[in-house]
């Protein structure tokens, strides 16, 4: 979830591989630059403050998702063209027939960065921790599916035990999962970071951890310098396909994207995540063969926050009519200099499952019925919103262009909230102080439409932030979990995806499309179907 993002979010017996590609564009640094490449050389990308301590199971958000990712290595991973699933850490991930009980296989000599060895207690144990209900981390829901999780983290109470039923370790080297209910799509969820195994060490100060992780990834931890930067350098013990081509990586904290363009254009930073609303019409210009542009699998909606007195019990009615005041392709040809295309359901594309036109007419705009939609539901109470955003990112243009469509067409009043950063964002969120709408803009943690469904809009789970319940549609969410392939789980998912029309989750705004570059030092920098670089892939030039 980035933004509100996740992270890396597989194909084996009883999956199937992936439709999703990614369509790059722009110049990632030719491969035929012949000056030399400094193996060691560090390669400085724009970031921001994490929000949490850098624990795998308490980081659901883009600053902290990039260097965890960074210091840690799934069970799996994805092809970026095809997202066709990799094995990383996992020699094997293995259903049975009924999906419900999974064998995963390590491969064997994997270490962490202090030299202790990775084996199948470093991941069950780091799984229970992580469920278990007195630990308080934010991705816990991820680990519902298994059989006993109610027992580590109830409802209400206090937990019975500290280890779900349903992880067994078999030997150093393999374990089993066993499920609720048969999930054929469960291998998909193995590459999303909250599964990292942990070191012996973290379990005795899971805080200190925090400041300072040892992973078994591509790169370790070297500094944090909160507000400021965090230094990962490469991990020459590491055994996954994917070693790192350079010396580490630099988050360097910004306040704001413009700052961060500046010093991309003066090759002061080598990459950012985003380029700036106001720099879209000329960063290619600024940029030449430098600049980036490609899609990546990404959706911008705008929730209400339904536990407020505002939309606690709201008419769905009126929810439908903001989203039909709003002229997506007005704000995305004027604002966004063409670079999003308007969105017509609640899944990203390029994964599979997305399939158009889930919003309906919802999602089309038509301020005559959008009148008559918002006072035939009662009325927007107070009839005034606001839409809270993160101001250390590019979306303060798009967000104001939002609420002069509403106002205009509608009279309703509508106003930007912002927060100083993402930090300030997400907390407030997490917080439930949200006081009207908030910015969601949702990246896969894997690719699949569940993702964007189930895991942000089902009742409880970490991703629904904005508080939705619907009982249909986590019935039907369920039923899509029970499909006996995942090819028929997608199209129930479908369904689910249709039933948001009659109650509107959140208003779909535009699909991403990602705008971005590199500097004069280094090469090879592609992004990832979550808009992230490849770290390990980018070379530095001697300089």
């Amino acid at each position: 979830m980035r933004g509100a993002k996740s992270a890396k979010w597989v194909a084996i017996a009883g999956v199937v591989a992936l439709a999703a590609t990614a369509c790059g564009g722009g110049d990632s640094g030719s491969s035929d630059d012949n000056r030399a490449v400094d193996k060691d050389g560090i390669f400085v990308y724009s970031g921001g403050e994490p929000q949490n301590p850098l624990q795998p199971a308490n980081t659901k958000e883009a600053y902290g998702s990039d260097v965890i990712r960074s210091l840690f290595s799934q069970l799996v991973g994805y092809k970026n063209d095809t997202g066709e699933l990799t094995y990383v850490n996992a020699e094997s991930v293995t259903p049975d027939k009924s999906n419900k009980v999974w064998t995963v296989k390590l491969k064997p000599g994997w270490k962490f960065h202090n030299g202790e060895t990775v084996t199948a207690k470093s991941y069950v144990d780091a799984w229970n921790w992580a469920a278990d209900v007195k630990n308080n981390q934010v991705n816990s829901s991820w680990f519902a599916d298994i059989q006993g999780f109610e027992d580590v983290h109830p409802a209400k109470g206090k937990p019975k035990t500290s280890k779900m039923s349903g992880l067994k370790v078999v030997d150093d080297n393999t374990f089993s999962i066993t499920l609720n209910t048969g999930i054929p799509y469960y291998a998909f969820k193995l590459g999303y970071d909250v599964f990292s195994p942990l070191p012996a060490g973290f379990f005795k100060d899971p805080k200190g951890f925090g400041e300072k992780p040892v992973g078994n990834g591509a790169y370790k931890f070297a500094s944090w310098d909160h507000k400021k930067a965090i230094n990962v350098t490469r991990f020459d013990g590491y055994k996954g396909p994917d070693k790192a081509k350079n010396g580490g990586v630099t988050f360097k904290n910004y306040a704001s994207p413009d700052g961060a363009y500046k010093d991309l254009v003066s090759n002061n930073v080598d990459s950012m995540p985003q380029i700036p609303d106001g720099e879209l019409a000329n960063y290619q210009s600024d940029l030449g063969d430098r600049a980036i542009n490609q899609d990546y699998a990404m959706i911008q909606t705008i929730n209400p926050a339904f536990y407020t007195k505002q939309w606690k019990g709201v008419d769905n009615r009126v929810i439908q009519g903001l989203s039909m005041a709003i002229d997506r392709e007005t704000i995305i040809e004027t604002v966004l200099s063409k670079t999003r295309e308007p969105a017509t359901g609640w899944v990203a594309k390029n994964v599979q499952g997305y399939k158009a036109g889930a919003c309906g007419e919802f999602c089309k705009f038509n301020p005559k019925k959008a009148k008559q939609l918002i006072k035939s539901g009662g009325g927007v109470p107070g009839n005034k919103i606001s839409i809270q955003y993160n101001a250390d990112q590019p979306h303060k243009g798009w967000v104001t262009a939002v609420c002069n469509s509403i106002t205009q067409e509608t009279g309703v009043k509508c106003v930007g909230d912002p927060k100083t950063d993402f930090q300030a964002d997400t907390q407030t969120r997490d917080a439930k102080k949200v006081k009207s709408f908030y910015r969601s803009g949702w990246v896969l943690d894997y690719p699949f439409n569940g993702n964007f469904l189930r895991d942000l809009y089902g009742t409880g789970v970490a991703g629904n932030q904005g508080g939705y319940s619907n009982k249909k549609f986590d019935e039907l969410t369920k039923k899509a979990d029970a499909a006996p392939t995942t090819e028929e789980s997608a199209k129930l998912y479908q369904q689910a995806e249709e039933s948001l029309q009659g109650n509107m989750p959140g208003i779909p705004l535009w699909y991403g499309k990602l705008q971005a570059g590199r500097s004069e030092n280094v090469k090879n920098v592609h992004f990832d179907q979550q808009g992230s670089p490849i770290f390990t892939d980018v070379e530095v030039f001697k300089k």
